[in-house]
């Protein structure tokens, strides 16, 4: 992250609720949060501009959270962004999968947002 400047994240959750929850975590964290349901908007967002970290559910609109993670890894902006996918696939394939195809880290629903809060800052 950059040291002097706020650090951003992207969120990507098409729950409404949980991307509220996951909003306000990370703002009172002291991140500058833009979210998003929806995989094209996603990889759009993250082009536009590159953040410092990426909260993705694999079940999201248009494109799945797997394929933005596997788009984003083959962009030159944001092939170093740490991605955390964040969903509800649970089963040891799913998380292997996420990890081979990109992801820094797989943290299954439910959640607690203090340990999620947690594994970015480490």
């Amino acid at each position: 992250m950059r040291p002097s400047a706020q650090p951003n994240a992207l969120i990507v959750e098409d729950d409404a609720a949980l991307a509220e929850l996951l909003v306000w975590n990370f703002t009172s964290e002291g991140y500058a949060v833009r979210q998003t349901g929806d995989g094209e908007e996603a990889l759009l967002l993250a082009r536009e501009q590159v953040p410092d970290i990426i909260i993705l559910d694999w079940m999201i609109d248009t494109v799945p959270g797997i394929e933005v993670c596997r788009q984003l890894r083959r962009g030159k902006e944001s092939a170093h962004v740490p991605i955390v996918m964040l969903t509800a696939r649970g089963q040891e394939d799913d998380r292997i999968r996420g990890l081979e195809t990109g992801a820094d880290d797989y943290v299954t629903k439910p959640f607690s947002p203090r340990e999620l809060i947690a594994r970015v800052a480490a």
